[in-house]
Parts: C-alpha cells; sequence; structure tokens
C-alpha cells in the first residue's frame, strides 16, 4: 500500500492541508484554534502518512502529531506551491506573489527562487478585528457575506465628493479618504454592510498600493495574489483586479491559491 503524503500549512488563521488521493491533490482547512480538530481528522483518517509541515504555527502541530513530520521554510513552499498551480501558465523568469493571509507578505522571484521584499499588518486579521469591533460580527463567512450588500460611498470620501460640480484631474470614483466621509456619516449612519464593505476596500487598497510599488520597483508585469483572505470574498479580488490594472500590471488568481504553502510542503516530501 503506498503511503500517503500530506503538506500542511499551519498558518495563523486557517491549518490547510494537500494530500494525494485517487491520484489527485485533495484540499482541506480547519480553524487555527481548531488545532486538536486538524490533528483528531489527520489521526482517524490516515494510517502512518508522511507529513511535511510549514506555517508560523507548524511546530506547534507537529508535536502533536503521533508520526514524524518534515519540516520546510514557509516562503519556499508557497513559491513551490505558486509554481505548480500556476502550471502552463507564463508568469516569466520574474514575478511578485503577494500572500495576503492573516497579514500580508510581498516576495520578489526571479528563476524560482523567492525574496522576502516587504509586507504590512494589513489582512485578514484586520478584516477580523475591525468587523468585531465595529459590528460585533465575528464569523468570517457572515462577514464577507454582508459585506457584498453594502455601499463603500456611505463611508468613504471619493475624488469627486472633494470636486463636487469640477472636473477632477484623476478618476473621481478613487478614494480621496477611507472612512473619511465624517460629516455624511454624523446624519446618516451607515449600516452594518455599509461598513464592513468600506473595511475590504481598505484593506484591499493598501494592500494593492504597497503591492504595485513594488512591483514598479522590481519592473515585474505579474503580480501572484494569494491567501486565505480571498476565500468566499470576491469584494476583496474585486478590487486587486481594478487597481492592479489601473497602474498597468497584471493580477493574477490561482486556482486553490490559498494552499500553494501547503502544496509546496507535499510536493517536498520525497
Amino acid at each position: 500500500m503506498t503511503q500517503t503524503k500530506i503538506g500542511i500549512d499551519a498558518g495563523g488563521t486557517l491549518i490547510k492541508t494537500a494530500y494525494i488521493e485517487n491520484e489527485r491533490i485533495q484540499y482541506r482547512s480547519f480553524p487555527s484554534q481548531a488545532i486538536d480538530d486538524a490533528i483528531k481528522w489527520l489521526h482517524d483518517y490516515f494510517e502512518k502518512p508522511a507529513i511535511c509541515v510549514t506555517g508560523g504555527r507548524s511546530q506547534v502541530l507537529a508535536k502533536k502529531l503521533n508520526v514524524p513530520a518534515k519540516t520546510v521554510v514557509e516562503f519556499d513552499a508557497t513559491t513551490e506551491g505558486i509554481t505548480y498551480l500556476a502550471g502552463p501558465q507564463t508568469l516569466g523568469r520574474q514575478f511578485l506573489f503577494v500572500n495576503v493571509g492573516t497579514g500580508t507578505s510581498i516576495h520578489h522571484v526571479t528563476d524560482g527562487r523567492q525574496e522576502r521584499i516587504g509586507g504590512s499588518g494589513i489582512g485578514g486579521g484586520t478584516l477580523l478585528g475591525l468587523a468585531y469591533l465595529t459590528t460585533g460580527m465575528q464569523d468570517y463567512e457572515e462577514i464577507v457575506r454582508a459585506a457584498s450588500d453594502g455601499n463603500r460611498e456611505h463611508v468613504d470620501l471619493k475624488v469627486k465628493d472633494i470636486f463636487e460640480g469640477l472636473l477632477p484631474p484623476i478618476s473621481g470614483d478613487l478614494t480621496a479618504s477611507n472612512f473619511g466621509k465624517a460629516e455624511w456619516m454624523r446624519e446618516h449612519k451607515p449600516s452594518d454592510s455599509d461598513m464592513l464593505a468600506a473595511i475590504i476596500g481598505l484593506i484591499g487598497e493598501v494592500i494593492v498600493t504597497i503591492s504595485t510599488q513594488a512591483a514598479a520597483q522590481y519592473d515585474t508585469g505579474a503580480i501572484v495574489y494569494i491567501g486565505s483572505s480571498f476565500r468566499s470574498n470576491p469584494l476583496l479580488q474585486d478590487i486587486l483586479v481594478a487597481y492592479t490594472r489601473l497602474v498597468g500590471k497584471e493580477p493574477v488568481f490561482l486556482p486553490n491559491g490559498e494552499y500553494s504553502g501547503a502544496i509546496g510542503a507535499l510536493l517536498a516530501i520525497d
């Protein structure tokens, strides 16, 4: 019987697994606080598998396993996973990848070798924290679902709001100030959905600004966006696509991109 191979990316928000079953890669994830549930599933579902772990909580998870686990550097594993998922899609000999998880990490890849060039504390953890502070919501799926019904123009100050009656020098639909419509909000309290949409807008615009500036600095055309923050979150993805193309760079979203680290760990198993 062939030994099952499992790659695990244990991050701050999710524990993501990639494993081969019926000659295909399968995926499953668990909330990071449910690490014991993930361990139970691994012990119950697999018999003496070969496991490779990566991610910030990889050592915590590895100590709970009943089998030894190989360890691989998270950033290198993610690069390998992206290359695998991209397949024949041409990213060029160099590209950026932006991993939007709990926070955001930006990497420059040349000929398969990555270098971390920056990042931000803005990410999925920001969404969960600000959503709780503003609306009391705690469930990720509920948050992104509610945000899809929101109107950011009830919260954000647009360029066209400042140049009222005049032709602005840049697109009037650009954000002049996130959460900047204070006067309007004092008279018309925005809905929870409006605030959540504005939070996602803020996160997306910060990420795309630093990402496209890095792409310009390193003269790369493609920016690969991956991470658990895009799960069931088309609003965030749409913001990144629109603003990335606005500055002449090409946004790339890979199917199952959030599992890049887990796939890279899987591929590292001999």
